[in-house]
């Protein structure tokens, strides 16, 4: 096997090098080496992909689709996302220029992030949150100033928001916001989108909505977006992965006005050159044909958070009440104190359930555990057997 020449010892980008592992995904990976433990630990929908949207990327297949696309998409999906928008949120975007398709949402927020960041940049993130943010942020040489959300309801208010930016958040160039949330399956009312905008036009910022859970929303919740209220500051980030049960397709999209869009779309020309034909003939039929798809796994994902909530506090957990996406954010019972991670591993390695330490979300996280509903019923009424069994055991 060769070695590296000796010469060559500073080869890494330093930047690159100083990011840590995603911890969820090394918690994870430890879990998997647990006999027979039931992981609650991933965001990777149970259910499969709708037969047609399959026979969609077949039938593309098919028919010789094994060229290059265009760069930013083809037409039809580009037209397919601005209609989707339109129908579901009343924004207009510009299929020609105002769009473009990525390699998922998380390639989606790589083009963003190296499209509008410098060395030095502030983005504000409220927290809990997706911890690959802070590294996709810190890999652009920006800096991340969170903000802890856990006093709010895990719903950032206007008031909070203007606070930051009066300290630590000043000059801010973005604040990158996930609604629904990952971890906390809390949703944002219009009312409080609306000051939030109002803040974020007022202090010259962007806006960088990512909405890949914006279909699996539960009760009477509705989805809305700041594209609604401040479009020429929105950036939406979204993607068919969670809606559609199409993680594995990779498939995500970016919207935003013309002028922003330029660099973005540059940005995404180098790095993927293209997506692939046949999976965005796939998502043509996910967005113009699959509107009863979201419909039916909110229905099974309503019925596992039921299941879930109403175990889990019977055991002593407590929550802000999840509205969409497919977790719960639970407070471990006071008699384990604040250690989430020392928590989770026990859960782990004695109850055989895995639950992601709630710390590695970002500060307000401290003294949670995040729990996915993307599994089968029977799975997670055993995971509740196994959670209330380990906690009499304790």
């Amino acid at each position: 096997m060769p070695e590296l020449s000796p010469a060559l010892k500073d080869y890494r980008n330093q930047i690159v090098n100083s990011l840590t592992p995603s911890l969820i995904r090394v918690f994870n990976n430890r879990c998997s080496q647990i006999p027979g433990i039931i992981k609650l630990t991933l965001g990777e929908p149970d259910l499969n992909t709708p037969e047609h949207i399959k026979a969609a990327a077949i039938a593309d297949i098919q028919a010789d689709d094994s060229h290059y696309a265009p760069q930013p998409g083809t037409p039809e999906l580009r037209k397919a996302i601005a209609d989707y928008l339109k129908r579901s949120l009343n924004v207009d975007y510009n299929p020609d220029n105002e769009i473009i398709v990525t390699v998922g949402a998380t390639g989606a927020l790589n083009a963003v992030l190296k499209g509008i960041l410098n060395p030095g940049d502030k983005v504000l993130v409220p927290t809990p949150t997706w911890s690959m943010y802070f590294q996709l942020i810190k890999m652009n040489g920006a800096i991340p100033v969170q903000i802890n959300t856990a006093e709010d309801g895990f719903v950032l208010t206007p008031e909070h928001l203007q606070e930051v930016l009066n300290n630590e958040g000043k000059g801010a160039k973005a604040i990158l916001l996930t609604d629904p949330s990952n971890p906390t399956g809390r949703a944002y009312p219009a009312e409080i989108l609306k000051g939030l905008a109002k803040v974020i036009e007022e202090n010259d910022m962007f806006a960088i909505s990512d909405e890949i859970y914006g279909e699996l929303i539960y009760g009477d919740t509705v989805h809305h977006s700041l594209s609604q209220y401040i479009p020429g500051n929105t950036i939406l980030v979204s993607g068919v992965s969670k809606a559609y049960a199409m993680t594995g397709w990779r498939l995500g999209y970016v919207a935003a006005p013309s002028e922003v869009m330029e660099i973005i779309r540059k940005v995404n020309n180098f790095l993927i050159t293209a997506v692939t034909g046949n999976v965005q003939a796939a998502a043509i039929e996910a967005l113009n044909n699959g509107q009863n798809d979201p419909i039916e796994a909110r229905k099974i994902y309503q019925e596992r958070l039921n299941l879930m909530k109403t175990g889990l506090e019977k055991l002593g957990f407590q929550m802000a009440a999840p509205q969409g996406a497919f977790y719960i954010f639970a407070k471990i019972p006071d008699k384990f104190g604040q250690d989430d991670e020392k928590f989770a591993n026990e859960l782990s390695e004695k109850g055989k359930v895995g639950a992601t330490p709630g710390s590695y979300f970002g500060k307000g996280g401290q003294g949670y555990v995040r729990m996915s509903y993307a599994s089968s019923t029977e799975q997670l009424k055993e995971a509740l057997k196994r959670i209330e069994q380990f906690i009499k055991s304790i």
